[in-house]
């Protein structure tokens, strides 16, 4: 049995941060859900490598720059038929899982990141576009996001929230998503069919952290490299609350489903730790872990599973947030300048896509 089922027996689905006509074409995305994988998230970055490299762009970019369109729209329409393939690739999943699993997220343009009316209307025509009922749209848990995110759940809409990077992160994305249930059920609407996860970004909390605590030296050394995981698992608590309480179960009696903690930026940044830091000691019922192609190449080379490991530990985390606070760490403002941080290299990563199919 692959390691990907294993992890799925305890509760949670294994994800590709990748996705380009290469991997569709070639039978590597097909291959992967045959070893259990259960769905595909996308970003700026990964579209501009893509699409930057050129394999089996090159013929329709140079046909859709002969029309009349904006960089931004031959982009959305070489995209979006990747997209679609992928969630029919995913479809059989999406069915024999009844909607939990085998989503594909495609994301609003990072340039909206901060407008509420422009991440509604470009979620709703993304959401359109595709056609599907695996496709999750992907938008950034900024202040307007936050609304945004509300209202498109409350219009029925699926969306994966991204670039969360703190534990205050986590109560207000979920807050947009219980919120927008409600609404969508007020009004009549079959809130069974909405499906959201809350995407919380983890290597990179660690090289901020990391990068203060060596300059901070001394016994601040010793707490290298545990922000992320510690931070996962404190973050999982706080959301079993949350999804445990009176106010979702009276959602979850009319179909509601949970939005599930995702794992992503699971990447092992620094080499002199282990390449699955960000996965063995992350699994847990109702999670999602999201895995680009090096980190899901060692999970299926050398991963085991251990049971539901994100419930271990707990107390060390929060003593590890306390050490962090005792060294002088305030890890809700480190968590407020990566989520500013993520979005300028998202906002860059896009900019240099769109002079590719300018």
């Amino acid at each position: 049995m692959s390691i990907l089922r294993d992890i799925r027996a305890v509760g949670q689905q294994i994800w590709l941060d990748n996705l380009s006509r290469a991997l569709i074409n070639d039978g590597e995305l097909a291959a992967l859900i045959g070893k259990g994988l259960s769905g595909v998230t996308t970003n700026p970055a990964i579209f501009q490598k893509a699409i930057s490299g050129g394999l089996y762009y090159g013929d329709d970019l140079a046909a859709l720059k002969k029309q009349d369109l904006s960089a931004e729209r031959r982009y959305e329409l070489l995209v979006i038929p990747d997209v679609q393939r992928a969630c029919d690739l995913m479809r059989p999943v999406f069915d024999e899982s009844k909607g939990d699993a085998g989503y594909v997220s495609l994301e609003v343009s990072p340039t909206l990141a901060h407008d509420e009316e422009g991440t509604v209307a470009a979620a709703r025509r993304l959401h359109a576009e595709v056609a599907r009922d695996n496709v999750l749209i992907k938008i950034p848990a900024t202040a307007a996001g936050l609304k945004a995110i509300s209202r498109a759940i409350g219009e029925g809409i699926s969306i994966n929230v991204t670039l969360m990077f703190s534990l205050s992160d986590v109560d207000g994305v979920a807050e947009a998503y219980i919120s927008g249930l409600e609404a969508l059920a007020a009004k009549g609407g079959d809130i069974s069919k909405v499906k959201s996860v809350a995407s919380l970004f983890l290597s990179r909390s660690d090289t901020a952290i990391d990068a203060k605590l060596d300059a901070a030296g001394g016994d601040a050394l010793a707490l290298r490299g545990k922000t992320a995981v510690a931070l996962a698992k404190l973050a999982y608590a706080r959301w079993q609350e949350i999804f445990g309480s009176p106010r979702f179960a009276a959602l979850k009696a009319k179909g509601a489903r949970v939005q599930p903690m995702l794992w992503a930026s699971t990447g092992t940044k620094n080499p002199a730790f282990p390449d699955l830091l960000y996965v063995e000691p992350l699994v847990g019922p109702d999670t999602v872990n999201t895995l680009p192609d090096g980190t899901l190449a060692a999970l299926l080379d050398h991963g085991k599973v251990s049971g539901n490991t994100l419930v271990e530990g707990v107390a060390q985390a929060r003593a590890h947030f306390e050490a962090l606070k005792g060294a002088g760490i305030d890890v809700k403002e480190v968590g407020a300048n990566l989520q500013k941080d993520g979005l300028t290299q998202f906002d860059q990563a896009f900019a240099k896509l769109l002079e590719v199919t300018a």
